[in-house]
């Protein structure tokens, strides 16, 4: 490695020599007890060509110096001397310092880290053995994570302590990895999660990532990918890229961020990398995008020059007050800055000025001595927001108060008493690290297990004021500690992107509303998907449904599919139409069958009514009644009483009429052969044989219904079948074999009538109501043959409503065959109603 500084024994017994060529301290003062620092004070490196034929160059650190490490430096130097003067943490002991710049490269860091270890002596021990105590008791970095990793790896086998201010990645949690290692910036583990849940709090599901192609980008990008899973957050695209990358490189993650759909780009990125993201970015046309960024670098004040980012979001460590350190860090003059190179460097870059003499080749001219760091406004001077130079002082801090643990001894009512005579070892300053809790200007100082700080963030939004400069707005904050709802808080408008007056959107397929699911498009991210309505008796009720759920068996999807509602039930109704015509038809024919009676009973001893057989008659126009009326069972809601009501009355009242008609009909062929020579006949069909059939034939009905009743009777049904979004409800026949045998008894009757009626066709006209009957009992038949049909195929209400059609009109038929012809001749024919035209005629001729 080049420049890497090593120990090598002398072949001539010479002792431990240095290899290499040791870089001095950018700042150093001696004292009892020495801490480390390195900071990345510059982003480059010198870069070198290895030919393997004779010594590498000297890395040398390039490009301009970064203002906020070395702010970050001189805090570190304040931090020991306010220690230093301090009567009551190491009274009477000096710390000392040695600050070097690792040039945020990890072969610098390195080497940084054995010279910390080892010293810059250039004879170790001539004729012992190469071993010694460590230079330093402790190391207060680095700014990054790569460097820091690289050094702790170096310290870990000396057990010397290292604190780091700023290095995030969660790797250096792992302490088989990096035993000796703390810091006082949370693990980006916890800065994750904390982004994930950002992200999922704005309903942003779509997002791009970029990271810095690092320890710090690469873990933490790995750690947020994981986390934003968890949440359902997809990443549209995750690309990575590092600040020396050509320039091809950097314009293809340009070009991807830019050509992406995803608004929103969460970077995990390191700020020297993002200054580099930003020059490729530039010049590009693109819509306004949503930054998310990391503690590196949203809250760096070099950043907020670049209105690319304005309206970024972050969460960013918080922000605290130094007492005293404003002062300290403008107390520099050009006295002081010009005897150390890195401070000279630093002034002729703030001032742009050269202190040399003579101007320079960036054709800066000599200083004149009348400048000011209070005149400047840079990342350096500016301490409105201390976040990262606090994690600085709590590192030199943790390491006086495990000192102070080991040499002193703390009385109560007493001054501490320090004893710097003690000789200390980084591996006993490592232990009391570990155990160290105090407080410093209101902010405590402790470690876990694993030398992590809690987790604590501000979120960070960058807002454009008034006057057009940025700045850093606390609108929330994140603390891992706090109760469960509690975690993440934000309390303040966010000011967004450019051109994005409300929260931006990101999602690779708009929510699906209530009533639709989620179904997953083949081959993209579980974000992108087709919103697909919920099929037929299913519903979802929530916002991005995966699934939708079927409704009880009751209940049916309203229009809308977001709820499941009590579907309807239907049945034939006396407040429908179709009931009301129904009802009244029922009414009608009752009203019929009653005035047939009246005029009968008023006429009763006129031929016509005679000659018909008046008992079957009234008999018949009294079951055609109830004929008529029992149809009016069959409608309204259906119940258990109903149910049996309706089919046995219909059943037993019907077999009464087709029973009246079959004994006219028997009475009226009998009578006919009785006039023949030697016919008794009529003795077998007087009035009580008459009663008696009819009696008979009712009977058999009432038995089968009775059977029917008692072993599975007709009962109320909901009936879900016929249609799937309302029910029906019906009066199940419970015995399908009970019912089609009351049906089929009706039947049977009414084709032995039909039979015996077309018989009796040669009958005498005048006397002869056969041909009435015969008639009636073909509408009858025809009407119930129809009905079977059409009572099979009729869906719900329509079926008791063809039953109760089959019922009314057979009565009908029944009625005005039989009846009306006589009704007719008694009021408007009465001089048709003798005896004498009654006999009048015979057939002429057979039919």
């Amino acid at each position: 490695m080049a420049g890497d500084l090593t120990l090598a024994n002398g072949s001539s017994g010479s002792g431990c020599t240095l290899q290499g060529t040791p870089r001095p301290a950018s700042f150093s003062q001696p004292g009892d007890f020495m801490i480390g620092g390195v900071f990345s004070i510059h982003y480059f490196v010198s870069s070198t060509e290895h030919n393997y034929t004779s010594r590498p160059n000297e890395l040398h650190c390039t490009g301009s110096v970064d203002f906020r490490n070395m702010r970050f430096a001189r805090t570190m130097v304040f931090a020991i001397k306010e220690i230093n003067n301090s009567s009551e943490l190491l009274p009477g002991v000096t710390l000392g310092y040695q600050i070097h710049d690792s040039c945020s490269s990890v072969p610098v860091a390195v080497k940084m880290a054995f010279q910390l270890a080892n010293g810059i002596e250039p004879v170790f021990f001539p004729n012992q053995s190469c071993s010694k105590s460590a230079t330093v008791h402790a190391v207060v970095g680095d700014s990054n994570s790569s460097p820091t990793i690289a050094i702790s790896r170096i310290l870990a086998p000396f057990s010397i302590p290292q604190v780091s201010h700023f290095a995030s990645c969660a790797c250096l949690s792992d302490k088989l990895q990096h035993p000796t290692f703390s810091r006082t910036m949370p693990s980006d583990y916890f800065q994750a999660a904390a982004l994930a849940k950002l992200v999922k709090h704005f309903g942003w599901t779509w997002i791009g990532a970029v990271r810095s192609d690092s320890d710090y980008g690469n873990n933490g990008m790995a750690a947020f990918l994981q986390a934003a899973q968890a949440e359902g957050i997809c990443v549209e695209y995750s690309e990575a890229f590092y600040r020396t990358y050509p320039v091809e490189k950097l314009r293809r993650v340009a070009e991807i961020i830019s050509r992406s759909t995803a608004r929103v780009v969460v970077a995990f990125v390191a700020t020297g990398d993002m200054l580099v993201l930003q020059s490729a970015l530039e010049g590009i046309q693109m819509a306004p995008l949503q930054w998310i960024g990391t503690e590196d670098w949203i809250t760096d004040r070099m950043m907020s020059q670049f209105r690319l980012f304005a309206g970024a979001i972050g969460f960013g460590i918080p922000r605290s007050v130094i007492p005293g350190l404003r002062d300290f860090l403008l107390d520099l003059g050009p006295a002081q800055v010009s005897q150390s190179p890195l401070l000279t460097e630093f002034w002729e870059t703030a001032f742009g000025c050269s202190l040399g003499g003579i101007q320079t080749a960036e054709g800066r001219k000599k200083c004149d001595g009348n400048q000011n760091l209070r005149d400047l406004q840079n990342p350096y001077t500016d301490t409105s927001q201390l976040r990262i130079s606090n994690m600085v002082y709590k590192a030199v801090y943790a390491i006086a108060h495990a000192i102070h643990s080991i040499i002193c001894t703390d009385e109560p009512n007493t001054p501490p008493h320090c004893n710097a005579s003690i000789r200390v070892v980084p591996w006993q300053v490592m232990e009391h690290l570990r155990k160290v809790n105090f407080s410093r200007n209101g902010y405590k100082v402790s470690f876990d297990a694993n030398g992590d700080p809690v987790a604590i963030y501000e979120l960070v939004n960058w807002q454009t004021m008034r006057d057009g400069h940025m700045e850093f707005v606390t609108v929330g904050h994140y603390d891992v500690s706090a109760p469960d709802g509690q975690v993440l808080i934000i309390n303040k408008n966010i000011t967004w992107a450019v051109g994005q007056p409300k929260v931006p959107v990101s999602v690779c397929s708009a929510s699906c509303p209530p009533g639709t699911r989620k179904a997953m498009q083949r081959g993209r991210p579980v974000c992108c998907y087709d919103c697909v309505p919920c099929a037929e008796g299913e519903i979802s009720n929530a916002t991005d449904s995966l699934d939708c759920i079927t409704c009880p068996d009751d209940y049916w999807p309203n229009a809308e599919k977001d709820a499941c509602v009590l579907k309807p039930v239907e049945f034939l109704s006396f407040h429908e139409v179709l009931g009301i015509i129904l009802a009244a038809c029922s009414v009608t024919g009752a009203c019929m069958a009653f005035m047939v009676a009246v005029v009968f009973y008023r006429h009763r001893d006129t031929p016509i009514v005679k000659a018909n057989n008046s008992e079957l008659s009234f008999m018949l126009v009294f079951s055609l009644k109830l004929c008529f009326l029992c149809s009016l069972t069959f409608i309204g809601r259906p119940s258990d009483w109903s149910c049996m009501l309706r089919h046995t009355a219909f059943g037993i009242t019907f077999v009464l009429c087709i029973s009246c008609v079959l004994g006219k009909t028997l009475v009226v062929l009998m009578a006919f052969r009785a006039t023949l020579p030697g016919s008794n006949v009529m003795k077998w069909f007087g009035p009580l044989h008459q009663r008696m059939s009819v009696l008979a034939f009712t009977l058999i009905q009432v038995l089968i219904c009775v059977l029917w009743l008692t072993t599975c009777p007709p009962f109320p049904n909901k009936n879900m079948k016929h249609y799937k979004e309302k029910i029906i409800l019906e009066c199940d026949v419970g015995s399908a074999l009970g019912f089609w045998a009351v049906l089929g008894y009706i039947g049977l009757l009414s084709i032995l009538c039909f039979i015996l009626a077309f018989l009796a066709r040669k009958l005498p006209d005048n006397f002869n109501e056969a041909k009435f009957i015969t008639f009636s009992m073909l509408i009858f038949c025809a009407v119930w043959i129809t009905f079977i049909p059409a009572y099979v195929s009729s869906p719900g209400k329509f079926t008791v409503a063809v039953e109760i059609f089959a019922i009314l009109a057979s009565s009908f038929g029944l009625i005005v065959c039989i009846f009306f012809p006589k009704c007719f001749i008694i009021l408007f024919r009465p001089e048709q109603n003798t005896k004498k035209h009654m006999m009048g005629k015979m057939p002429s001729k057979s039919f």
